[in-house]
């Protein structure tokens, strides 16, 4: 058995049915992740009426899903030189589902990139499908010895942070993955975009059954509007993926709908006269800052 194996069979413990599940889900990533989309789409398209199926795509959701990162979140985990520990029921407060939370990065230096099996899936461009990043020995060297089918291949922190920035720059969303299969914590990083995405298709699927159920967590920030630097050129609605801004260029209004919001931070990035900012919203999730989670969340036993 590999080295990498006994890690992840050591991390999910007494549950070697979660271990047998995240091996076969890697094993074939691809085909796993095309049947999940298609099969969404199916239930959505064809039986959205079927109530009962609410519980079951909660119960899913509630096993993967994502936390929307802003870009400076993302540069705090990916330039991280320590380990990372926070597995108390309060990081719901930050990754608000019912069974994946932890937060764990063991020497999070070691990082691999490989193929992401959503733009496989959804026929993203072949420049864009090397894009999903691992952070951290454990998982990353399981990608390493496991996934060359995927062209898995180690990376600098350095070469990291510059392929997050590359994606920023297209109008691709940084997430970070929580999943049961690989023992209920983060570590995998990947670049999204909304059409090519499983994920961030599963919540618009989702909306058909429960508006109110989602696989995405909110990054915990609300944009603030700064009028007097703004020349209206639009690039923010251009770029927001959910559609939370409107500018109207003529009658010089912009519109902004707080709720729907994320908090990607695409539109402060694409404003050239930085008219847009952050604020921590109190009404969302907590953000997923490394220095929120080491003063308010990480074990220190």
């Amino acid at each position: 058995m590999k080295e990498s194996t006994k890690i992840m069979l050591k991390k999910h413990g007494r549950r070697f049915d979660r271990f047998i599940h995240n091996y076969i889900y890697f094993k074939f990533y691809h085909p796993y992740v095309k049947f999940i989309y298609y099969l969404l789409k199916f239930l959505s398209d064809y039986l959205s009426w079927f109530k009962p199926l609410k519980a079951v795509l909660s119960m899913g959701f509630s096993r993967y899903h994502a936390k929307v990162l802003s870009f400076s979140d993302t540069k705090k985990i990916i330039t991280l030189n320590e380990n990372i520990s926070a597995i108390s029921p309060e990081n719901k407060r930050m990754i608000p589902f019912k069974y994946a939370y932890k937060i764990i990065f063991q020497e999070p230096e070691h990082i691999a990139v490989m193929d992401c099996p959503c733009k496989v899936a959804l026929g993203d461009r072949d420049e864009n499908i090397l894009s999903c990043l691992a952070v951290g020995k454990g998982l990353s060297s399981f990608w390493l010895e496991h996934g060359q089918k995927y062209n898995s291949r180690k990376i600098s922190q350095k070469d990291a942070l510059a392929l997050i920035l590359k994606f920023r720059s297209m109008g691709y969303i940084t997430q970070a993955f929580f999943k049961v299969a690989t023992g209920g914590s983060t570590g995998i990083i990947c670049n999204c975009h909304p059409d090519t995405c499983v994920s961030l298709k599963a919540t618009k699927f989702a909306a058909r059954f429960n508006k109110k159920l989602s696989m995405t967590a909110k990054s915990g920030y609300s944009v603030k509007f700064n009028e007097s630097r703004c020349k209206w050129h639009g690039n923010c609605a251009e770029v927001c993926p959910m559609n939370a801004i409107k500018v109207n260029k003529t009658e010089k209004k912009f519109l902004y709908d707080r709720e729907i919001c994320i908090g990607c931070g695409l539109c402060l990035e694409n404003c050239p006269e930085k008219a847009l900012s952050f604020y921590r919203d109190p009404e969302k999730p907590v953000p997923l800052d490394i220095n929120i989670v080491k003063n308010e969340f990480a074990d220190h036993n």
